[in-house]
């Protein structure tokens, strides 16, 4: 049992409570539970339900020590048939049972009627593969003991508990095999929909905070509410009399039909804004006419949320509201889903691939469209792509109406701009792209807006680095020593960069080794083996001189042990691939250096001066306000563990329960988090459960609402004004601090000039709303019309496809993979090889988590055959009925076949071949 695997099972918890009756497997579980034990478990099962009982079990499971235990509880999952939770636990992906829970609270509402009309012994053999055996026998003898209503009751609190995702497919078939009345109320296609509202606000007392890459809070601050969750009824939620003065001079410009950016502070209630202006907008049109709206949503949380919340809003006012994301696009008929409805929330991406394909022919079919966090309508993102779309319509003197356009967000930023003039060119390009006239920000309700928004003191804490540090001169010594053995094979090994005055444990070394790293890969020789063997050991050796350097940077803002722990964890991994004489050489060296590198981590005169100022500001915090809710922002996962890790062994912080919150992007080093668990994460840190302080990336920079939070820290933590706003807006509650801990005087001064940035887009935006509104527009047209030039003449130079054939080529290695000739895309984003020959290249191993996505089925990872390499070359999959790999460019040089010439890509789109789609057919031959 891995420590991954322990955090991950607290952090489940609560699906495992809502599924799981551990009575059912408590027979398979004897070698770790004791006796007394299983019988407190079964006794709080007869007091109290299977849910307390589900509690009690996983408290005494997470605090066994026997090894073994772990794969024990699974194969008990297993055995007893809890197929669904098995699956979800050994993948750590719990999206099938989460997405049951629609199908829950329907059946919770529909509850009475079952009892009433269902006779559970005709429908329970056609059940049975959704439930356990028990429970099956169970409801058999209740019904023959007690009566069928009362069966009936224990069907349901067994369906509720199911982790079958068929199980709601299942219950429809079984109803209508027996002509059951009730099928006509198990409407499974609605799902969500039929629930009353008593039953969506119980989902929203246990689900509201989510991960929210937005700005705005949940829905039960999007007006004046001051009330905990569970205090708050529709009523109050969605009055008229509620909204506060300040929302409704927001809305103002946009209700009079013009254009608006909305820029308002984090916490303020930005998507009740929104859904004002969104009612108002489509109850102007004449009786005869319809309004259209879409609002667009970065994120697939910030989709759920946010069509969860129009849906509630405006069915109730007779008006359909529907969403389409990327998990769901495939499946549904993308243009009649948005005939048929009067508001549409996408994942921009959608929209953008319908209107390149056609299915959707102009922006024309809106009234309406709403940008959530606006400000990233910039070079190529999603938002600008349909934003080039709208003003191509506008400019090319098309017929077609334009829909009106909304942006909200938190900062407009400046950009790069020094001073005010280039603030103002900055936020009139972005209002440009927007076609935006106006940008509505509160300037007659100030007094009320910052009653309701706290700004948190902001402190700075400037400390001293360690004034010794032999952990980085022994590590330094390694590096030098990795350099040397580099430059003895490649005379021109330093050269290979242009990037000068590099230092060993920062930021600029890591840009250096990267670039040299690069170059390394397309080194040529007339000898190909010997080209093989150089480039390979240079592979080796930059990216050792990598992970050294992340130990040190770790080590400078951690403990010494964490960055040793850190590089144990690499070179075990190291063993475990392919392990040649390069590398073993590298491995000696390093484990003759490990027990002098343990002593110094052991050393307590090597403590970390940053840490113990953290240190005081916790207890100090905590000291004042106990109940002290806390965010606390770090650079890399790396150091979310590392930190997490020191909280936990320290001994004056013992008042402290970290949680973890990353990103759920995949990096060379971690898989990230899952949206499941980010979620459960968050749910405790919200119920002041697990948790009272989080430690988070950047991925807690926007959207994530928790107003009890008091205390955010950034520790060595800076970036952008963007991102200053919204990190500082973590803190909503009365009275909030921000502090910016740090060893740098650079960061210090980077924060500072945020703040000036922030006054300067403050100032910038105070002096556009003095224009003239047809001064401004002129100015906007200008900035439209020259941007159309240039996107218009980079379209005409787009590349033509090279047509000659190329070689792929190992980036390890060098050996060969396959030609362009060979490869094939699968539904225009995956890359297959056909022929047998590629299939001598690769080895497979089976992948550590096997997955279903769209219509694949990931069960293997590939690697380079070459005994002595083993790089990482993609997955093997199941494609519908075919079993293929699929590759990716960055694992892999492309060489010309005339010239010689090799070249890196990072990403398939950036590599112009010839790009044939996958044929059913060809495979087939």
């Amino acid at each position: 049992m891995t420590f991954e695997q322990r955090r991950s099972l607290r952090a489940f918890r609560d699906y495992i409570r809502k599924t799981l009756d551990p009575t059912y497997i408590l027979s398979y579980m004897a070698p770790w539970f004791r006796e007394e034990e299983v019988q407190y478990i079964q006794a709080e099962k007869n007091n109290k339900g299977p849910m307390e009982a589900a509690t009690l079990f996983l408290k005494i499971l997470l605090e066994l020590q026997e090894e073994g235990w772990f794969r024990g509880f699974l194969d008990a999952l297993d055995h007893a048939g809890y197929s669904g939770l098995y699956e979800a636990i050994e993948s750590w992906d719990f999206q099938k049972i989460e997405k049951l829970e629609e199908y829950r609270l329907l059946l919770k509402r529909l509850q009475p009627e079952f009892k009433s009309r269902i006779i559970p012994t005709d429908i329970l053999s056609d059940l049975s593969e959704c439930l356990i055996n028990q429970e099956c026998e169970e409801i058999t003898q209740i019904c023959s003991t007690k009566g069928m209503m009362a069966g009936a009751e224990k069907l349901v609190e067994c369906l509720l508990r199911s982790d079958k995702e068929n199980w709601p497919k299942t219950l429809k078939f079984a109803l209508e095999k027996e002509r059951n009345q009730f099928s006509e109320l198990w409407i499974i296609e609605k799902g969500i929909k039929d629930v009353e509202t008593e039953d969506l606000e119980e989902k929203m007392e246990t689900s509201d905070i989510q991960i929210f890459y937005q700005e705005d809070p949940e829905c039960q601050n999007l007006s004046e509410n001051s009330c905990p969750p569970s205090e708050v009824s529709d009523t109050d939620l969605y009055s008229p009399f509620k909204t506060r003065s300040y929302q409704l001079e927001l809305a103002v410009p946009a209700k009079k039909g013009k254009n608006t950016i909305i820029c308002a502070p984090t916490g303020c209630g930005k998507t009740f804004v929104a859904l004002l202006i969104c009612e108002h907008h489509l109850k102007k049109f004449p009786q005869g006419q319809k309004g259209k709206v879409v609002f667009f949503a970065n994120q697939i949380p910030v989709y759920e949320q946010q069509k969860s919340v129009f849906s509630k809003y405006f069915e109730r006012l007779g008006y359909r509201v529907t969403g389409i994301s990327g998990a769901t696009a495939e499946n549904v008929p993308v243009k009649q889903i948005v005939e048929n409805n009067d508001i549409i929330v996408l994942t921009p991406q959608i929209l953008v691939n319908n209107l390149k394909n056609g299915t959707i022919p102009s922006l024309s079919i809106f009234t309406l469209m709403i940008f959530d966090e606006c400000h990233n309508t910039s070079k190529q993102h999603p938002y600008n792509m349909i934003m080039f779309n709208y003003l191509d319509q506008k400019l090319g003197g098309s017929s077609g109406p334009l829909p009106q356009v909304i942006g909200l967000t938190a900062s407009v930023g400046v950009g790069d701009a020094k001073d005010t003039g280039e603030a103002l060119d900055y936020i009139c390009k972005l209002c440009a792209s927007l076609d935006a006239s106006v940008i509505a920000t509160v300037q007659d309700n100030l007094e009320e807006l910052e009653q309701v928004v706290y700004k948190p003191q902001k402190f700075f804490r400037k400390v001293e680095s360690r004034v010794s540090d032999k952990f980085k001169c022994i590590i330094a010594q390694l590096m030098r020593e990795t350099e040397s053995l580099a430059k003895r094979i490649c005379k021109d090994f330093e050269n290979l960069s242009k990037i000068q005055n590099r230092e060993f444990g920062t930021q600029k070394y890591e840009q250096w080794i990267v670039t040299v790293q690069k170059a390394c890969m397309v080194l040529q020789m007339p000898d190909k083996e010997e080209e093989s063997r150089i480039c390979k050991a240079l592979f080796l050796y930059t990216s050792h001189l990598r992970k050294y350097n992340d130990a040190l940077i770790i080590s400078e803002d951690a403990r010494m042990k964490d960055a040793l722990h850190y590089l144990k964890d690499f070179f075990s991994n190291v063993r475990a691939a392919g392990f040649d004489e390069t590398e073993q050489d590298l491995t000696q060296r390093f484990e003759e250096k490990l027990q002098e590198l343990e002593s110094v981590s052991r050393d307590p005169s090597n403590e970390n001066p940053k840490l113990e100022d953290l240190c005081f500001i916790l207890q100090e915090e905590y000291h004042l306000n106990p109940e002290t809710i806390t965010i606390l922002f770090v650079k890399t996962r790396a150091l979310v563990d590392a930190l997490k890790n020191w909280i936990e062994g320290n001994s004056k912080l013992s008042f402290l329960k970290p949680g973890i919150l990353t990103g759920r992007s995949k990096t060379n080093q971690n898989t990230g988090m899952t949206l499941p668990a980010q979620k459960c994460i968050l749910d405790s840190f919200k119920a002041h459960g697990d948790h009272n302080i989080l430690i988070a990336t950047s991925v807690a920079d926007e959207g994530i609402d928790i107003a009890q939070c008091n205390l955010v820290i950034l520790y060595e933590y800076v970036g952008n004004v963007i991102k200053m706003i919204q990190t500082r807006g973590r803190g909503r509650a009365r009275g909030s601090k921000c502090f910016l801990l740090t060893s740098s005087a650079a960061v210090i001064e980077k924060e500072n000039i945020n703040m000036y940035k922030e006054k300067m887009m403050n100032d910038s935006i105070l002096c556009l709303q003095k224009w003239d509104e047809a001064v401004f527009k002129e100015k906007i047209l200008h900035i439209q019309i020259d941007e159309k030039l240039i996107r218009d003449s980079q379209e005409k130079t787009k590349p033509v496809p090279d047509k000659e054939n190329k070689k792929l080529l190992c980036r390890k290695c060098k050996a060969f993979a396959c030609y362009t000739a060979d490869i094939r895309v699968i539904e225009e984003s995956h890359y297959t090889v056909l022929g047998d020959a590629f299939k001598e290249c690769f080895v497979s191993r089976p992948h550590p988590k096997p997955i279903q996505f769209s219509n694949f089925y990931k069960r293997a990872k590939i690697f380079c055959a070459r005994q002595d390499c083993s790089h990482d070359w993609g997955i093997h999959v199941k494609y519908k009925t075919f079993e293929i790999p699929v590759i990716k460019i960055e694992s892999f040089v492309v060489e010309d076949i005339a010239t010689g010439v090799q070249t890196l890509y990072s990403k398939w789109k950036d590599f112009h071949f010839e790009k044939i789609p996958f044929d059913a057919a060809e495979m087939s031959k």
